[in-house]
């Protein structure tokens, strides 16, 4: 029996791809132990792993943080606010990570450590001079390592890999690391160097470079091609938990193929506002010949008001049930979300500014599986359209069932495992 170290940053679309791997891990015999947020102690201990709570300087909740920006009319939008993302939600808690980790390791005999890319804690532990087990890393976002073929993460800009191209993505990059996100750089190098003494050596968001293997939760054909990639990265396809059990509406029997279903969700983070996107697309579907299916991932349905005749509406309803039903997704861009919809071949409308949005919306747009609104804010007339194009033009669909395909032949949660054991075989 080996024994698994993983750890996941405390939110929702964080820790649900780490409980699919925790899943995997425990059911092919290893003993896993799991660093999270407290209110995700249930849900680790139904995968069969053992819960070990975050000290309380990392238990920053990102879903809470975000709703009370919210509230308060903070959106944080943009590049501002993706720099204040950074440094409060990912930062802020990477001492205390690292302590959590190396004490978890010094615990018991560790065989590997699989923790998510946005827990800043690890790269201290990918550096330490102090022994460690082979450490695998598990991209549940976008994949920002940089390349001479891209911009820098964050930014929301479509790759071009001609000459003018590469010069732009050079400029932009350097720009990044030393004007854009200058702060950040500063505070991750100075804290992997006062854990460690070692030099950061790299962009703040390269410094997974530094571990044992890199695994990208997605297909080559959902990402940017990189032609400088480090040979420690692999793509395995999306993962996550299978989505949890929850009781069909009153109302499912509705989804019986007779018109077409277009599913509109603001995911389980931006959603304290249904007016962004919900009720905008409600609006603007009213009168067309579809079913429009909402699923709130938690709010209360009385935000929504009265729903039009061809409305339906849950707070939860698992993917793996509804994804097969849904003949266009609508949806402000949730890693996780997206590749749900592509794994059944489902065609998509984006409208997301926030968080990690811009680069998800534009992977949909680059992939040509959607259409991409470019705001989180869109109006009834510009959602109708997109639908109806999704909807008229095939060429949507037929690229998001190349991706379902590229999926289902990815070896998802099992190559992640296999990686992992690979790194602990060479290490003996």
């Amino acid at each position: 029996m080996r024994s698994m170290l993983l750890a996941a940053h405390v939110a929702d679309g964080h820790v649900a791809p780490m409980l699919g791997v925790a899943a995997h891990l425990t059911a092919v015999g290893n003993r896993v132990r799991f660093l999270a947020g407290d209110r995700f102690a249930d849900a680790v201990r139904g995968t069969g792993a053992e819960f070990i709570r975050w000290p309380d300087g990392a238990q920053i909740d990102h879903r809470a943080a975000m709703a009370e920006s919210r509230r308060g009319g903070d959106r944080r939008e943009g590049t501002k606010g993706m720099v204040r993302n950074i440094e409060e939600f990912f930062i802020a808690p990477a001492l205390d990570q690292y302590r959590a980790l190396r004490a978890a390791i010094d615990a018991e005999p560790t065989d590997a450590v699989l923790t998510e890319f946005t827990v800043v804690g690890a790269a201290a532990l990918a550096q330490s001079r102090e022994p460690r087990p082979p450490l695998v890393v598990c991209g549940v976002l976008p994949l920002g390592l940089s390349s001479v073929d891209t911009a820098p993460w964050g930014l929301g800009i479509l790759p071009r890999d001609d000459l003018i191209g590469r010069t732009r993505n050079r400029f932009l990059n350097l720009m990044a690391r030393h004007v854009i996100l200058r702060k950040p750089q500063h505070q991750v190098a100075e804290f992997v160097h006062e854990v460690t003494g070692a030099d950061l050596g790299v962009y703040f968001l390269d410094w997974a470079v530094h571990a044992d293997h890199f695994v990208q939760f997605t297909v080559p054909g959902f990402e940017y091609p990189r032609r400088d990639l480090p040979p420690t990265v692999s793509f395995v396809g999306p993962v996550s938990r299978t989505s949890r059990p929850v009781a069909l509406p009153a109302w499912w029997s509705d989804l019986d193929g007779s018109r077409p279903v277009v599913h509109v969700s603001q995911g389980t983070v931006a959603n304290e506002d249904p007016g962004e996107l919900i009720v905008p697309t409600l609006r603007a579907l009213a009168d067309r010949d579809v079913l429009v299916v909402v699923t709130t991932g938690g709010a209360p349905l009385a935000a929504l008001g009265t729903l039009p005749p061809n409305a339906r509406a849950a707070e939860f309803i698992g993917y793996d049930d509804l994804m097969p039903k849904v003949d266009v997704f609508v949806t402000n861009g949730g890693y996780g979300g997206l590749h749900y919809a592509l794994a059944h071949g489902v065609p998509m409308v984006v409208a997301g500014d926030t968080e990690d949005k811009a680069e998800t919306t534009r992977r949909v747009e680059w992939s040509r599986t959607g259409v991409n609104l470019g705001t989180a804010r869109p109006d009834e007339a510009t959602i109708a359209r997109a639908v109806d194009e999704v909807l008229v033009v095939p060429s949507y669909r037929e690229h998001a069932r190349a991706l379902q395909a590229e999926i289902a032949g990815a070896p998802g949660v099992a190559g992640v495992a296999q990686i992992t054991l690979d790194l602990v075989a060479a290490r003996g």
